[in-house]
């Protein structure tokens, strides 16, 4: 685990690490970008990343905050998910914002917490029971304030039934239906509708959607499990091991060995 503080700019080049990344920014404007996903931001806000998303900040004013990466083998989000239920929320969701605005009283709570790890890091032999106490604070918080952003009235983006029903037909089938024209059908709208609806309400294309899904269902058993490579292509309903392992390095730009490598595998994986 680490915590530095940010100045000016940061992320200015796209980069990768294999690590959890929240960055909580105090100061500043711009664009964050994961992987495909790109999102408008200004501060007081925190932004989310899993390991070996490639991330980049374009930002319009000089940034100020802290920057905090973790290792799974450190803070397993899903061993500690009834704890903090962060896993699909602040991380691991392809239907939200990877983000979570704050309010003044929010950062400052925040900026308290960042402090108190700073502090913790420059004693002669840092607690690591501790910095994971304040670690797991950190993101519970994040959590709590995500839900409420999400089910208050002032939510951001108005409810789509249709898109809504996507995401559940998606989740169903994602296995199995892995062109847009399947869920067209089950939606009884058109491909081109169900196109521009989704461009509209997620930002992207039902195709990169189902990639995405079918992207992150195999980082989950590449983390959570010692299934084997093979296992996990036929698992995900891919003719061969080559094959997905070409789709999945197409999409991360690191094969499943090596994102299993630089990830590890969790203790999840043994709990069975």
């Amino acid at each position: 685990m680490g915590v530095h503080e940010i100045a000016g700019t940061f992320l200015e080049n796209a980069a990768r690490f294999p690590f959890y990344n929240v960055i909580f920014l105090t100061k500043g404007a711009g664009t964050y970008k994961a992987d495909i996903g790109t999102f408008t931001f200004r501060a007081p806000v925190l932004l989310f990343s899993t390991p070996l998303q490639k991330l980049a900040i374009q930002h319009e004013t000089p940034l100020g905050g802290f920057a905090i990466q973790f290792h799974g083998d450190f803070y397993c989000i899903e061993y500690h998910k009834e704890r903090v239920s962060c896993n699909g929320l602040l991380f691991n969701n392809i239907y939200i914002e990877p983000s979570v605005n704050l309010g003044a009283s929010d950062a400052e709570t925040f900026c308290s917490l960042c402090a108190d790890m700073i502090e913790e890091f420059s004693a002669n032999e840092p607690d690591e029971v501790v910095l994971r106490s304040y670690l797991q604070l950190f993101l519970a918080k994040s959590s709590s304030i995500k839900l409420k952003t999400m089910a208050g009235p002032s939510a951001e983006r108005e409810k789509d039934e249709q898109m809504e029903a996507f995401i559940r037909l998606l989740e169903q089938n994602y296995l199995s239906l892995h062109k847009p024209a399947d869920y067209a059908r089950l939606l009884a709208m058109t491909p081109n509708t169900l196109t521009k609806k989704s461009q509209r309400y997620f930002g992207k294309s039902p195709s990169l959607m189902i990639q995405e899904r079918l992207v992150l269902e195999a980082k989950k058993k590449l983390h959570l499990t010692r299934q084997s490579i093979k296992e996990i292509a036929y698992a995900l309903n891919f003719s061969d091991e080559f094959y997905f392992s070409r789709f999945f390095k197409k999409f991360t730009k690191v094969s499943p060995q090596s994102f299993r490598d630089q990830t590890g595998i969790s203790i999840v994986a043994d709990m069975e």
